[in-house]
């Protein structure tokens, strides 16, 4: 992989990953809260560790290029169930957009999930592609 491949993949590993850790920290700080709204939208409150790990601890995940595919994979498939739960009330005008940009945000994390996280990454560093 060129040096450019590997810088752009470090890019895109911190530009990312910016809205997950940010929600994760705000779930965190505003636990809940958060746990009401799921619950109000027909999801268990128990998920929202799960949430918050993904969200926040995946993020870093991604940030810093350790278990980097494996979250890439998973993290989009968060984001398209998250857009199918939360987003599919077309009524409301946000929410096509918020749809759309789930999707969008999923087929980033695919393509980091094939791509990998290049060279600048802990996963190189240790010699794991997972």
């Amino acid at each position: 992989m060129t040096k450019v491949n590997n810088t752009v993949l470090l890019i895109a590993r911190i530009l990312m990953p910016i809205l997950f850790i940010t929600a994760g920290w705000g779930k965190i700080t505003n636990y809940a809260g958060t746990g009401a709204y799921m619950t109000s939208m027909g999801v268990p409150s128990f998920l929202l560790p799960l949430t918050i790990l993904l969200e926040f601890g995946g993020g870093l995940g991604i940030l810093f290029g350790f278990l980097t595919r494996t979250t890439a994979f998973i993290t989009a498939i968060f984001t398209i169930l998250t857009a199918l739960i939360f987003h599919t009330d077309f009524a409301v005008a946000v929410n096509q957009m918020m749809f759309m940009k789930n999707l969008s945000i999923a087929g980033g994390f695919f393509a980091l999930f094939v791509a990998g996280p290049g060279a600048i990454s802990i996963d190189h560093l240790i010699k794991k592609n997972w």
